[in-house]
């Protein structure tokens, strides 16, 4: 995405509510639907949308809710649709094989899938085009790939998640994915 045009003075925009002055020449230099026309004559062009495509990983904490209303609010406000994903750490369990592990990744499967059906009932509520899925494996990883292949422009996380126990400080999955990924990143 191509960064706007920076003006070469720091004249403030020309604003479409604020009158034309006599003599200031700003009648001559309209706000347009390309960009902001300053009074130095330079101009700003404004590149929309600003995203297309947010990746919101959720484990239902408190912070990655939050983060999910930021990432449907922006979704909103810039007509992008929202990708959300839960992912079961599969690594703390080791191989499913018939057993208890095999009854505990399918209760948190089972989990995610709820609550990614809620967000997806959320996102419908307030028009936004809302896909989710459940993944396996470490949720910084996950999160990356899963960004990669969609090509979001956008990640929206949870700054710590459910396992978290110090609280104002970022959690080790949202700070890898912060220190690593190669688009932007919110915490919220």
């Amino acid at each position: 995405m191509a960064s706007p045009v920076r003006p070469s003075s720091t004249a403030r925009p020309e604003r479409p509510d604020t009158p034309a002055r006599e003599g200031d020449g700003s009648a001559s230099k309209p706000i347009n639907a390309e960009g902001v026309s300053y009074l130095d004559g330079s101009d700003v062009r404004i590149a929309a949308p600003m995203y297309d495509t947010i990746l919101v990983p959720t484990d239902g904490s408190d912070p990655a809710n939050r983060a999910v209303e930021h990432a449907l609010e922006l979704a909103d406000r810039y007509d992008a649709s929202v990708h959300a994903m839960y992912c079961v750490e599969t690594h703390r369990y080791g191989e499913p094989a018939l057993s208890s592990t095999e009854i505990v990744l399918d209760n948190l499967e089972d989990k995610g899938a709820a609550m990614l059906e809620e967000l997806n009932d959320r996102a419908e509520t307030v028009g936004v085009d809302c896909d989710w899925h459940v993944c396996h494996g470490r949720p910084w990883e996950q999160v990356r790939e899963t960004a990669d292949e969609m090509n979001a422009d956008l990640i929206v996380i949870g700054y710590q998640g459910q396992s978290h126990t110090r609280t104002n400080r970022i959690g080790s999955v949202a700070e890898r994915i912060v220190r690593t990924a190669d688009r932007p990143v919110l915490t919220a």
